[in-house]
């Protein structure tokens, strides 16, 4: 995805309340600006850090700067901390036929109940083909060297993404967790098992009976964020939850 103006450079001072965090902006002026990232963020929101900020145009928004991007010292690289720019990067690659696995699929729908009560990110059909039933995650904590891992916090929801796409390929189709990597540094994926080892055992146990999991990474830079390379994906084996 190209980012549509140009982001403004600012230093981080604090993330707080979740959803906020205040900025010092070139000028010295420090402003509140919306950050639109849940999760724990561990490693993304260091005080000091260079941050990039995208100003909507829309008056009516309590705050007009949204945090997208941390930039990595020493020109390593950035993070995008923005949640939903996971699924436009992959809505992309899919409309350009980029992720070989479903790249044969032409009619790409977002946000289609399935399941009990959920909605999957993107449901691809094909006439004779499979349809496919296709989450996202955002991988953003770093451990070491040049691996990452998913989640940085327990996650109930990616529990039940996981059991919602064991049902639907239990049921005939096809379907596919991507797991998009919007930090630099890493290269390799794994399960984050030290945080929540239920969605370890969970991940495990359908990959085993049939869940296709692919760990992608994101060239980026202040201007556009694109799909990158697909990343090996190395998990430990977990005890048997017998789905």
């Amino acid at each position: 995805m190209q980012y549509d103006k140009a982001l403004v450079s600012a230093v981080l001072i604090k993330r707080y309340k979740r959803f906020l965090a205040d900025v010092q902006l070139q000028t010295g002026e420090v402003i509140t600006v919306h950050c639109a990232n849940t999760g724990a963020m561990t490693g993304c929101a260091i005080a000091g850090s260079k941050v990039w900020l995208y100003k909507s145009d829309n008056f009516k928004r309590k705050y007009a700067y949204s945090w997208e991007l941390v930039e990595l010292a020493n020109h390593r690289g950035f993070i995008c901390i923005n949640t939903a720019r996971p699924n436009q990067i992959v809505e992309r690659a899919l409309l350009e036929g980029r992720i070989a696995a479903v790249a044969a699929y032409k009619n790409i729908k977002r946000e289609v109940k399935y399941a009990e009560a959920s909605r999957v990110d993107f449901m691809l059909t094909e006439t004779g083909l499979k349809d496919v039933y296709l989450e996202v995650k955002s991988v953003t904590l770093h451990l070491d060297g040049d691996l990452g891992a998913f989640p940085d916090a327990v996650t109930l929801r990616g529990q039940k993404h996981l059991m919602d796409l064991l049902a639907m390929k239990q049921q005939g189709a096809r379907a596919i967790l991507v797991f998009c990597v919007s930090h630099s540094l890493i290269k390799r994926v794994t399960v984050a098992d030290f945080i929540d080892p239920k969605y370890a055992q969970l991940l495990n146990e359908v990959i085993a009976k049939g869940v296709e999991v692919y760990c992608y990474g994101v060239n980026m830079s202040v201007s556009c964020l694109r799909l990158g390379s697909l990343l090996p994906l190395e998990l430990h084996k977990t005890n048997d939850l017998s789905l």
